[in-house]
């Protein structure tokens, strides 16, 4: 699940984008499950979500993708 930043700098800006949206939904996903009451099936799940997108936004502003 969790990128590294070396496969991150592969993708074409395109990409970049369409992963953080998927990531983006993903997230609210998770977290909608939690707050229900419900226990997620990976509990670290959340927290690796956020550093992938915390990875892929440090990369676009490393490189100049406009956001």
């Amino acid at each position: 699940m969790g990128l590294k930043a070396k496969e991150i700098r592969e993708f074409t800006p395109e990409e970049r984008m369409e992963k953080l949206t998927e990531l983006k939904e993903e997230l609210m996903h998770e977290r909608g499950v939690s707050a229900m009451g419900g226990s997620p099936p990976s509990p670290g799940k959340i927290r690796q979500i956020r550093m992938t997108i915390a990875r892929i936004l440090t990369i676009m502003q490393e490189e100049g993708d406009n956001k």
